[in-house]
């Protein structure tokens, strides 16, 4: 018996829209990254980016449990002495709700080269339109 190893050109896509509204972030960015990742595929080989193209719309409606509205801070650093800032989360979904999506999604990847390549598969926004209507994405339930 010989292993199936899956080659990049015999990769099939498929583009998928999630809606975010009352979903709760972890539990959404778990289903997101696997389907990224192309785990849901009988085919699945862990070298090769083989993951569909996600489509998430109303992002700024997420839910999380708890206190973490006020208490998950995300950080970032300028570069500079004294650079570093920090943003709740309840602010980042006012800001930019996009990037609590990404974010989340972001840490569930392989951190390498290939992690980065299926994240640009990732399209999110705020609101519940999305210019991808060409694509003919399908309805993914979660």
């Amino acid at each position: 018996m010989r292993t199936f190893v899956q080659k990049p050109k015999d990769v099939r896509r498929q583009w998928y829209v999630v809606d975010a509204e009352g979903q709760i972030l972890g539990r959404l960015a778990t289903r997101i990254a696997a389907i990224l990742r192309g785990k849901t595929k009988p085919e699945f080989t862990p070298h090769v980016d083989m993951g569909d193209e996600i489509i998430v719309i109303n992002a700024a409606k997420i839910k999380v449990s708890g206190k973490k509205l006020s208490d998950k801070i995300y950080q970032r650093y300028s570069g500079y002495p004294g650079g570093k800032k920090e943003t709740n989360l309840s602010t980042m979904l006012e800001r930019h709700p996009e990037q609590v999506i990404k974010l989340a999604v972001r840490g569930m990847l392989p951190h390498n080269a290939l992690g980065r390549k299926m994240l640009k598969r990732l399209k999110v926004y705020g609101q519940a339109k999305h210019p991808h209507q060409a694509q003919n994405p399908q309805k993914l339930a979660m």
